[in-house]
């Protein structure tokens, strides 16, 4: 446990947020400040073939240690941090054997993490948590998965008599802004199937994930002077509430929740000139999904009709689909992971990701990437934490795929 506890805490310790802003991959500077830690690490332990190209993918090699053929499977996490709060200045706060009570991240700003209203904690009382101090994210999205691949190698590297085939490592920058995969070389990788261990609560096994796409609406005003602007104002602003308003009130991420689709406005900029609204589009399925880009679509039109002039423009782009239809094919990957899981005591949960991985883009270029738990819990904001026991659990999962493909070969 001190094992895994150490080596986290010397991941989220190093500042990697990434930027949807920025065009080069990775999108910061700091990210390289980990991947070259983690190259290094890799080497450390012993494994093979390690490597970090000129966008700071990462990948590595534990050879095979049996004499007949077994699939070449791998494991991915991503190292950068969520854009949507700080991960800078990380102080990591180690709660023992947890009562179940209020934990107070920050006393002097009265931050508190109360199983009242973030009810997953009661299912860790008695374990080891590790939480923030309240003023910043935690980063186990997904230093808390890298943790447990390295380990899980770690492992088998000094256990060879569990016998297992040749397994990849495949660490990614820019995971949180969608762009994880976009530079990942599957060819290089070299493997048959993979796992991002990119998931939350213990036991979850996911290999269905939203389609999504994102949606930018530009609304143009004219500026005129107050005093005068009688018949020749056009507030943009207000104009952009009406596209707000047409779409279904109910149908956003506060409302919705497993295989229910959302529209979700998460970012406003506007004066009376130009206002713009950036919306992302979910569905699981392809068919609603679809619809959905039209409704959009179709309000502008509407809207442009009824005031008879271009005052609106959308720009609308798939980001990434749903893995389910490239995983399918091959759930004989799911069944070996639901049975690492029972047999190393973890009760499988298997469902649809609220959301994407790596492994959604990853199974559309060819390399099918269901989706396991890395322990975490309220990701990107001061109030993640993860229990270190489902990080314990995690690394068995992993260390038993591994000898459960080579005895399924």
């Amino acid at each position: 446990m001190q094992h895994i506890i150490n080596r986290f805490i010397s991941y989220i310790t190093i500042d990697t947020e990434s930027d949807p802003n920025s065009e080069t991959t990775p999108s910061t500077m700091k990210q390289w400040d980990l991947a070259n830690k983690l190259v290094e690490e890799l080497k450390d332990i012993g494994l093979s073939d390690v490597t970090i190209d000129d966008n700071a993918y990462i990948m590595a090699t534990l050879p095979s240690n049996v004499d007949h053929d077994v699939p070449t499977i791998g494991f991915i996490s991503h190292f950068d941090t969520s854009p949507d709060f700080t991960g800078a200045n990380i102080k990591p706060q180690i709660i023992e054997n947890y009562n179940g009570k209020d934990i107070i991240l920050n006393a002097e700003q009265n931050i508190i993490l109360s199983p009242d209203y973030f009810e997953d904690l009661l299912l860790y009382k008695g374990q080891t948590l590790i939480t923030t101090d309240g003023t910043t994210l935690l980063g186990a999205d997904d230093k808390a998965g890298i943790t447990e691949i390295v380990t899980a190698m770690e492992y088998l590297i000094n256990h060879p008599e569990i016998k297992h085939g040749t397994i990849k490592v495949g660490f990614t920058p820019d995971e949180e802004i969608g762009r994880g995969a976009h530079k990942f070389d599957v060819k290089k990788f070299g493997a048959e199937w993979a796992y991002t261990m990119d998931g939350s609560q213990v036991g979850e096994l996911e290999y269905e994930n939203f389609n999504a796409a994102g949606a930018k609406i530009t609304v143009k005003g004219k500026i005129v002077h107050p005093g005068y602007a009688k018949g020749k104002m056009i507030n943009s602003m207000y104009y952009a509430s009406e596209f707000i308003n047409a779409l279904p009130r109910l149908e956003t991420p506060e409302h919705t929740e497993g295989y229910e689709g959302f529209f979700h406005l998460h970012n406003m900029e506007g004066e009376v000139e130009e206002t713009t609204l950036q919306y992302i589009i979910r569905d699981h399925d392809k068919t609603k999904f679809e619809a959905r880009k039209t409704l959009m679509q179709k309000i502008v039109d509407d809207l442009n009709s009824t005031y008879e002039s271009e005052v609106f423009s959308i720009e609308i782009k798939d980001q990434y689909f749903n893995m389910k239809e490239k995983v399918e094919p091959v759930m004989h990957i799911v069944d070996i992971a639901e049975e690492a899981m029972k047999a190393v005591g973890v009760t499988p949960l298997i469902k649809a990701i609220r959301g994407g991985t790596d492994g959604s883009q990853l199974s559309y270029m060819g390399l099918p990437c269901p989706n396991i738990f890395a322990g975490g819990h309220n990701f990107h904001g001061r109030y993640e934490y993860v229990p270190v026991e489902s990080m314990q659990k995690a690394v068995e999962v992993i260390v038993k795929i591994a000898e459960l493909t080579a005895i399924k070969k």
